[in-house]
């Protein structure tokens, strides 16, 4: 992201946003500022793919952040290879390292010596799919069920990206990976809605490809106490075999297919629809025919198809007033 320019003191609160804008037109000017923090979470020269969904997010949350004071808990995936060789790290905030299944277990005890101190810190788990969906949901789920002071952030990118790519309970139907090379048979697991049934104050999917919303979903979580979980769709062009510069248009395809609904759940039971889909059949069909991962597997579409709707019809029939 591009750095801001300093405007003038005598500069119109208009002008300095129109600037905003037009340095930063495809982020609706959210770009690094003065009100952003001093040390991005994300620092330059990170190890991370090019076109990493990860590290849009990472930037995302940067932004989100300010400047409150935050630890942050990673397990084992990609975002933990980010930081580098010890004693180096490409993050800009205090992280802890743990097992891949105890990233929730490490945070309570973290949140929890915050809260003895009387310190303001919130505590963040960044974890891949594979921590969460699979080999975390046990300490997920037990964090979750006793409303820890949690904000945990699952940056999903449908496989165990940092070991070669196997399939997870987050892999989508058809999807060719390293241990399901002839496609994935089932479904992808609903996480969202496992998360809601633990009847948490607050959890919430964001769309990369709609910067504002996440941007509020992201501070509305950060201030919030008790247990909170953001799903984010993280493209990853290595294992989606998908060019690094669409990642973000694979996004929006999604989101305006209906194959990925941007919700917000409150309490567990209210669900707010943020971004409506066009159910468009064109954009499902260009998020398949873009990624290497879903070649021959292009009878599943009609499948596909079919849990969409179902899904949307679940949502409609549960949602509160509809699109936000």
């Amino acid at each position: 992201m591009t750095a801001a320019r300093t405007s003038t003191p005598n500069a119109a609160p208009h002008a300095a946003a129109v600037d905003e804008e037009r340095r930063e037109p495809m982020l609706r000017g959210i770009s690094q500022s003065v009100k952003d923090r001093a040390l991005p979470l994300l620092r330059p020269g990170n190890t991370n793919c090019g076109g990493c969904g990860m590290s849009i997010g990472l930037n995302f949350l940067s932004r989100a952040i300010g400047s409150r004071p935050v630890e942050m808990v990673i397990p084992a995936c990609c975002g933990i290879v980010t930081a580098g060789p010890y004693p180096y790290s490409a993050y800009g905030a205090p992280v802890a390292a743990s097992a891949f299944a105890s990233a929730a277990a490490v945070a309570t005890g973290l949140a929890h010596v915050a809260r003895l101190n009387g310190e303001q810190t919130r505590v963040i788990c960044w974890a891949g799919d594979g921590g969460t969906y699979d080999i975390g949901m046990a300490t997920l789920s037990a964090a979750a069920e006793r409303d820890e002071d949690i904000l945990y952030i699952c940056y999903d990118n449908e496989i165990y990206g940092n070991t070669g790519g196997q399939r997870s309970s987050a892999t989508p139907l058809g999807a060719v990976t390293s241990t399901t090379p002839r496609g994935k048979t089932g479904g992808k697991k609903d996480i969202l809605a496992i998360m809601a049934a633990h009847r948490i104050p607050y959890a919430a999917s964001i769309s990369l490809a709609h910067p504002a919303d996440a941007d509020r979903k992201m501070r509305h979580a950060l201030d919030v106490t008790g247990f909170r979980f953001l799903h984010i769709l993280s493209p990853c062009p290595t294992g989606w075999k998908s060019e690094p510069a669409e990642g973000i248009e694979l996004v929006r395809l999604a989101v305006a297919s209906g194959l990925y609904p941007v919700i917000e759940v409150f309490g567990g039971r209210e669900i707010e629809v943020n971004v409506e889909p066009s159910f468009d059949h064109g954009a499902l069909e260009r998020y398949f025919e873009s990624q290497g991962r879903f070649r021959g597997t292009k009878d599943d579409l009609a499948a596909v198809k079919t849990a969409i709707a179902e899904q949307w019809d679940h949502l409609c029939r549960h949602s509160k007033g509809g699109v936000r």
